[in-house]
């Protein structure tokens, strides 16, 4: 499959930001892109730097004109997009959802971020309900894609669901960068680290992980720290962990990575981890901790 991947540096001008988007959607896919994976939340700046109730404003309704730029897209390009929206449930109820458009345009499904970070800089539980739509893969006409989102990364939980539910790809839109006051060395002990766990679902689960994260320093409103420096980097990784693509970690990139959709089947018959796995003694994993 030839997968496109749009790593952006956004600005606070959202008609912008979704026409740059669209633009290089339009690219990709007149060079031969199946299927384009966009960055979390990608129409807007990284609100959840502060808490503020007039950032809801930025939330949309599923579907809406928003929803209808994407499909429109979709359908014109015919390609499968998957999205990543600031949802409007009704009011009062929002969620970090990911919106996967078919190449007639048609919402092919939904996810709902499920695991919600509330660290400093990146204020989410304020924003966004915990998804209730469970880990279900989406099915399209270029496979089953296991979609998660961002803080979803570093469960391996999730990617194993996905997994076990018949996921073909596991994809993961992502807002995650450097806090300038780590050092050097911390820096890239985050950056390691959450390249490491994600290669690692796709050694455990014998698939191709796609990551697209943004890039560039989006400033703290409030003042109170120096912003977030987006850590770019975005990668798509093969079934071994293999590493076949990775982003500049400055730059903006649109670029198409061809994956083997089939060596799932040969890499699971040589490490047969799911064939393996003790089901009958993982008694606990539904469990906060084991005391």
């Amino acid at each position: 499959m030839k997968i496109g991947i749009i790593q952006q540096s956004n600005t606070a001008d959202v008609a912008l930001n979704r026409k740059r988007l669209l633009e290089k959607i339009s690219k990709l896919a007149q060079d031969g892109a199946e299927l384009i994976v966009l960055q979390e939340l990608h129409d807007s700046l990284y609100f959840c730097q502060e808490e503020n109730v007039e950032n809801f404003n930025l939330a949309t309704a599923i579907p809406s004109e928003v929803t209808e730029a994407y499909a429109k897209a979709a359908r014109e390009n015919n390609v499968v997009i998957v999205t990543s929206m600031f949802e409007r449930r009704a009011a009062g109820l929002y969620h970090n959802t990911a919106v996967v458009f078919e190449k007639d345009g048609t919402i092919a499904g939904k996810y709902r971020k499920m695991h919600i970070p509330d660290d400093p800089a990146y204020y989410e539980k304020f924003y966004f309900t915990p998804g209730d739509l469970g880990f279900e893969p989406i099915a399209t006409s270029v496979g089953k894609l296991g979609v998660l989102v961002c803080w979803d990364q570093w469960y391996p939980e999730a990617a194993r669901l996905m997994a076990l539910r018949g996921a073909q790809l596991l994809i993961y839109p992502t807002a995650i960068g450097f806090e300038s006051s780590d050092n050097e060395s911390e820096k890239m002990r985050q950056l390691n680290a959450w390249m490491t766990v994600q290669l690692g679902h796709a050694v455990a689960n014998g698939l191709p992980v796609v990551t697209v994260n943004r890039v560039g320093l989006e400033e703290d409103p409030t003042g109170q720290t120096n912003g977030i420096e987006f850590w770019g980097s975005s990668f798509i990784a093969g079934q071994q962990g293999e590493v076949l693509h990775c982003a500049s970690s400055q730059d903006e990139e649109e670029t198409i990575i061809d994956v083997n959709l089939e060596r799932t089947e040969r890499v699971r018959r040589w490490w047969p981890f799911l064939r393996d796995r003790r089901i009958d003694h993982y008694k606990g994993l539904d469990k906060r901790f084991l005391d």
